[in-house]
């Protein structure tokens, strides 16, 4: 059984060591870490069989199968992605929000370190590398607790990240990793309040249920992606069409991609043309009776369609008679991740943004564009749907916090 008490002080040692790390050390690190993954490639694979043998004799799906495993060119996008992060601005000590009072004190707010951050996570190993990398470069520790079906995996990237940290003279314990596929040791975590400061989970509704449940530590997360397009009235067909299709089909299984279809009364002349498309990318459409009736090839909806998830090739599609229908929808069935509307109105587009309490609202583009990489923060630690403390992709930047400081000359209070 783990111990956590062992586990959270030295998470805590080690994260008053990092916090004073300066970006030159940090960048040289995970330099040193991307690298040893290459030249690691084949310990990783021995163990990533383990994990896929275990899979296959479980009998997971194909799809399952294919995030768990791990060859050449997965290794080194795993470390080439670990460089993009050292390539990244650091965003600890940035002093900013800078006011003088009119005593002469100056005050103002410089970005610092969480501290220690807990990663719960299923399924895809190289989210290992990532969080580590993330965690390092904003100097944060980082405890994880990969799932059981890629234990072995897990394991064996967190060993090399360590040991890589060690040669590059930073102590080890930067990452940490809950050497057990024991589920109790979740639980643990998940108490363990007096040395994690916030909890990250990454996977399926179940586990993120689970963990914002049982955490006494706070929890930064997302709920299901459930992203709407909305096609206004006087849309650009081709525009619609490309983005509608975009948003479904680029990639389905993802917590960005598309769910829903939201049509203006007056754009359904071009429906059928659009649905078409859709269908011919092999998307199942289940659609309300106004939509049928220009589209009969159309599954109808039931009331479970609008607020599902599908992740596959399926959406939902409804009629509206304008915006307000469709903000009303958006806010009873959605997720409030992200949405977006098709529109040759630049004031209509910025009257949906600011209706829309979603994470990101999309003007004529793919909802798919709501990711770190895309907004140009680099890597992500996921997409956060809450309002506190972040809201959208996780980069760098939203794995800090701030303090104030102040700077004076003698000055006291009257």
């Amino acid at each position: 059984m783990i111990d956590f008490e062992i586990i959270g002080k030295r998470g805590r040692a080690a994260a008053r060591e990092l916090a004073l790390l300066s970006t030159a050390k940090k960048d040289a690190a995970l330099r040193l870490m991307a690298d040893t993954l290459v030249a690691q490639t084949a310990r990783i694979e021995t163990e990533n069989a383990k994990d896929v043998t275990a899979a296959k004799k479980a009998g997971l799906d194909d799809a399952m199968i294919d995030r768990l495993i791990l060859n050449p060119k997965r290794i080194a996008e795993m470390a080439d992605g670990v460089r993009q992060i050292a390539s990244l601005p650091d965003p600890v000590g940035r002093i900013y929000d800078e006011t003088v009072r009119p005593n002469g004190m100056k005050v103002a707010k410089i970005r610092t370190p969480i501290g220690v951050i807990g990663i719960i996570y299923e399924s895809r190993p190289n989210v290992t590398a990532d969080a580590a990398a993330l965690c390092l470069k904003s100097g944060n520790v980082v405890i994880l607790r990969g799932g059981s079906e890629a234990f072995f995996s897990n394991r064996a990237i967190a060993a090399i990240l360590s040991e890589s940290l060690r040669r590059a003279d930073i102590t080890p314990d930067a990452v940490l990793f809950i050497d057990t596929p024991d589920r109790e040791a979740v639980m643990q975590m998940l108490k363990a309040d007096k040395y994690i400061d916030v909890i990250i989970p990454r996977g399926g509704y179940g586990l993120i249920k689970m963990v914002s449940e049982n955490s006494r530590i706070p929890v930064v997360k997302h709920d299901a992606g459930v992203c709407h397009v909305y096609i206004d009235e006087g849309a650009d067909p081709a525009m619609a069409q490309n983005i509608t299709i975009n948003a479904k089909v680029q990639r389905p299984g993802v917590c960005n991609a598309a769910e829903a279809l939201l049509i203006h009364k007056s754009w359904l002349q071009n429906a059928p043309a659009l649905l078409d498309a859709l269908a011919a990318k092999g998307v199942e459409l289940h659609a309300d009776e106004r939509i049928r009736a220009v589209y009969p090839k159309a599954k109808a909806a039931t009331a479970d369609d609008w607020g599902a998830e599908y992740l596959a090739l399926i959406m939902a599609v409804k009629a509206v008679d304008g915006m307000d229908e469709a903000v009303d929808h958006i806010e009873r069935y959605g997720s409030h991740h992200t949405e977006a509307i098709v529109t040759p109105s630049a004031e209509r587009g910025w009257e949906f943004v600011r209706r829309c309490d979603s994470s990101a609202v999309m003007v004529n583009a793919s909802t798919r564009f709501n990711d770190g990489g895309q907004f140009g923060l680099g890597a992500e630690m996921g997409i956060s749907t809450q309002k506190l403390h972040c809201r959208g992709p996780m980069g760098l930047e939203e794995l800090t916090t701030y303090k104030y400081f102040v700077l004076g000359e003698g000055q006291i209070r009257a």
